[in-house]
């Protein structure tokens, strides 16, 4: 079984608007303020079971005051707009990165979706 990646540097860019994460495996991802807000894992936005997801809109701006560290296992990324509920743990940060063109293309695809209904 293979060990979750760990950060070894994680860095807020406030000009640029990402969040810098470098892992022990040897990756790095450049998170964008917006990606990482609108797949808070908070019940806020994730819900409570599948299918509960709650579609977070006109977050092109958001910035972040705060990375605050919890034990050993994942940050709390409290944002400008008073979100804050969400524990990034290493893993979920991890998988945001690897995964990031495809969520980043789901969030724009539902967004594109919710807006063409409304």
């Amino acid at each position: 079984m293979q060990a979750q990646p760990t950060p070894v540097e994680i860095r807020l860019r406030r000009q640029s608007r990402v969040l810098e994460v470098s892992f022990d495996d040897g990756s790095r991802f450049a998170l964008p303020f917006e990606f990482l807000r609108v797949h808070s894992p908070s019940a806020e936005v994730k819900g409570h079971g599948p299918g509960q997801e709650t579609l977070v809109l006109g977050k092109q701006s958001v910035g972040i005051r705060d990375v605050e560290a919890i034990g050993q296992y994942a940050v709390r990324l409290v944002f400008d707009d008073g979100h804050g509920s969400g524990l990034y743990t290493w893993t979920y940060l991890h998988e945001l990165g690897r995964d990031q063109e495809a969520l980043w293309a789901r969030y724009l695809e539902r967004v594109r979706q919710a807006t063409a209904a409304g």
